[in-house]
């Protein structure tokens, strides 16, 4: 077979297969890098940025958008307090209660969109603080929506209860434009104006002698998510980079095969020639030799000749 593979048109081939392979990997390996999906780094998700700069609204959260602490200035929108239950305070061990999470009108957002934010965390629907006027400047986490609840909306005396914090829900509940995700709040600190006393003043949860307390978001843990899908096509080009080689064989080998039939079949020819023509040639020859004496019988006589090949000796 070494013979086979070493003519001209099948090294090409060879060179051809080994091109399309490395292609095939190439593309493999395409569709496994994009198969990861690595969060930011803290080092990005933990340094502040404007929100109208980092997500826009009226669209889904990505993960590289989503966990970002992020800046916004703006005003409250008064009568949108609604109450998130049940909520943990505290970790996994803490008390039950309630996010207090009030609409608040974004500078710059492209529509007037209101962005969710959770202002702080109280054990009762009676221990609230109104939210803070003005104009102010918010230090957040930026986080995505969750889905809706079947339980739906609950009005109660002291307040408007949801059990998810969802877009949807408090963009009926508020009749605004919102934007899909919400902000847990760090800072809210007012921007009273250049040489206000006031300017910078801390009036959020934080704030001494107010009834809510923080609600301090951490960065999520960093994993890595995979694409199975990306995944599988990266399998696919493999298997394809190995078929184009196993072409390239099997191609090699049904020419092999096909020229050791042909040289089979020469060498029964040739047997079969060589056999024929033997027994033509001794057929000829006898012919010859019948003719000779034949041609000396007639020419001599029978009787003073030499024995006829058709008569056989007699005896003596």
């Amino acid at each position: 077979m070494l013979k086979t593979a070493l003519k001209p048109q099948w090294i090409a081939g060879l060179v051809l297969a080994l091109v399309v392979s490395a292609v095939f990997v190439l593309l493999g390996k395409w569709q496994m890098d994009n198969s990861a999906s690595a969060p930011p780094p803290l080092t990005q998700t933990e340094t502040p940025v404007e929100l109208t700069e980092h997500f826009v609204p009226e669209k889904a959260m990505y993960g590289t958008e989503a966990d970002q602490v992020i800046t916004m200035t703006g005003s409250f929108v008064p009568h949108t307090d609604v109450f998130i239950h049940p909520r943990l305070h505290g970790g996994p061990e803490g008390a039950e209660g309630y996010w207090l999470v009030s609409a608040f009108q974004v500078d710059g957002a492209p529509n007037g969109e209101v962005m969710p934010v959770v202002r702080g965390w109280t054990a009762s629907t009676t221990q609230t603080d109104p939210a803070p006027r003005g104009d102010l400047h918010i230090t957040g986490r930026l986080l995505p929506a969750e889905g809706p609840s079947p339980e739906g909306i609950q009005h109660t005396e002291d307040g408007t209860v949801l059990a998810n914090l969802a877009s949807s829900e408090l963009i009926n509940l508020w009749d605004v434009r919102s934007y899909a995700g919400y902000v847990a709040a760090f800072d809210v600190v007012t921007m009273g104006g250049p040489g206000s006393a006031a300017n910078g003043q801390e009036v959020g949860a934080k704030a001494a002698g107010g009834e809510l307390e923080p609600v301090l978001v951490g960065p999520q843990p960093q994993e890595t998510t995979y694409n199975w899908m990306n995944i599988f096509y990266a399998i696919e080009w493999v298997v394809f980079a190995g078929f184009a080689i196993f072409l390239w064989w099997r191609f090699l080998r049904d020419d092999y095969l096909r020229s050791q039939d042909e040289d089979e079949l020469d060498r029964q020819w040739a047997e079969e020639w060589k056999a024929a023509e033997l027994e033509r040639r001794r057929t000829e020859a006898l012919e010859a030799k019948r003719k000779a004496i034949e041609e000396y019988e007639r020419f001599y006589g029978a009787s003073t000749g030499p024995t006829s090949v058709h008569q056989p000796q007699e005896n003596q």
